[in-house]
């Protein structure tokens, strides 16, 4: 009897919360922010994408690299999409800026967040309520990823577009990841755990790079264009 008061206790109820049904409302607010990402970023151009902790901090040695290498990005004729915020974001933003190049920021609405960090053009300041309105421009109008070490967003980040170009959802680009002590670990689980049990092939390994050196990074996006058409990916 015990056990059956239980079960039934258990069970999930009848009646289900209908008090957010007016939220197919928020549809239009989803296509606004669609429309002003679609119509912004297609103006800026071709554009790398950087990703990274924001808690890094300036005079981090990441966040030095992080400067070096958007500014190189940007002598290149790349413009510069972060999140926007501060750590690895400001670190690429103040180097697209130093750089001459553009500086894009994709603001996200967080609890305890200040905005959009000081080095982010006004002109390409784009704010976001939904997560996956932002991730698809990061996405859609990136030439390239460079990501440095972070947390679960740029983990986040990092194997959507993996997934997306895997699954040939979106057009190839060049996915490079610079922090060899931080990230050859969860590398060399990629090779030894995933490819080894056949849950990705081989061949997958290949789509994204491993270095140190900033220059070796603008040079795989460089290279890559000179096979490859510049446009969105999709």
């Amino acid at each position: 009897m015990d056990n059956k008061n239980e079960s039934e206790e258990l069970k999930v109820p009848e009646h289900f919360d209908d008090s957010h049904s007016s939220d197919v409302w928020s549809i239009f607010k989803i296509m606004g922010e669609f429309v002003d990402g679609f119509d912004k970023l297609f103006k800026i151009g071709p554009c790398v994408s950087f990703f990274g902790s924001a808690r890094t901090v300036e005079g981090d040695v990441y966040y030095e690299l992080a400067r070096l290498t958007a500014e190189k990005v940007t002598d290149q004729g790349f413009g510069v999409i972060t999140g926007g915020g501060p750590g690895i974001m400001e670190a690429a933003n103040k180097g697209a800026q130093e750089g001459g190049g553009k500086s894009v920021g994709l603001g996200v609405t967080l609890p305890h967040e200040q905005g959009v960090n000081a080095f982010v053009d006004n002109d390409y300041i784009i704010n976001f309520h939904y997560f996956f309105a932002r991730k698809v421009m990061f996405v859609k109008y990136a030439q390239g990823f460079i990501v440095f070490p972070g947390g679960f967003g740029t983990l986040d980040e990092f194997f959507e577009a993996m997934t997306l170009i895997q699954t040939k959802k979106i057009n190839t680009f060049p996915i490079v990841l610079i922090g060899v002590d931080y990230w050859e670990g969860l590398v060399d689980w990629i090779k030894e755990r995933m490819v080894e049990e056949g849950t990705i092939a081989a061949d997958d390994v290949r789509l994204f790079h491993l270095t140190d050196d900033p220059d070796e990074a603008v040079n795989i996006i460089c290279e890559f264009y000179q096979k490859h058409t510049l446009s969105p990916n999709f």
